[in-house]
């Protein structure tokens, strides 16, 4: 639709100019100019923001990801020292899997969304 209206303002501009004469030829570019470089920042500030909202997003996963990991990992000394002092082997190596998971499941996630 924006397409659609600025081509029918040129239209009607070059309809005017027709009708005005050459007198007003600059004031018909000028405008045209303005309208031009409004609609180029327009363009270029909404890239830009998106740019910024994809970087900050970019930068809380990583910081997320890395918190997870920290995390599992002080979540398995616990685990770790209880379950090898009661001999529960199984029960060790399933946790384990369980937190590596957790981490290996976000990485993933996180990957596909980028």
């Amino acid at each position: 639709m924006g397409d659609e209206m600025a081509r029918k303002d040129i239209e009607a501009g070059l309809e005017t100019r027709h009708e005005l004469g050459d007198a007003f030829d600059a004031e018909l570019v000028a405008g045209f100019a303005d309208r031009i470089e409004k609609t180029v920042q327009e363009r270029v500030g909404t890239t830009a923001a998106a740019r910024t909202l994809a970087e900050r997003n970019e930068s809380r996963t990583s910081v997320f990801q890395f918190v997870l990991g920290a995390g599992s990992a002080v979540a398995g000394i616990p685990i770790s020292i209880t379950l090898g002092v009661t001999d529960n082997l199984g029960a060790l190596v399933i946790s384990w899997v369980g937190l590596v998971g957790v981490n290996v499941a976000h990485a993933l996630r996180t990957r596909k969304s980028r």
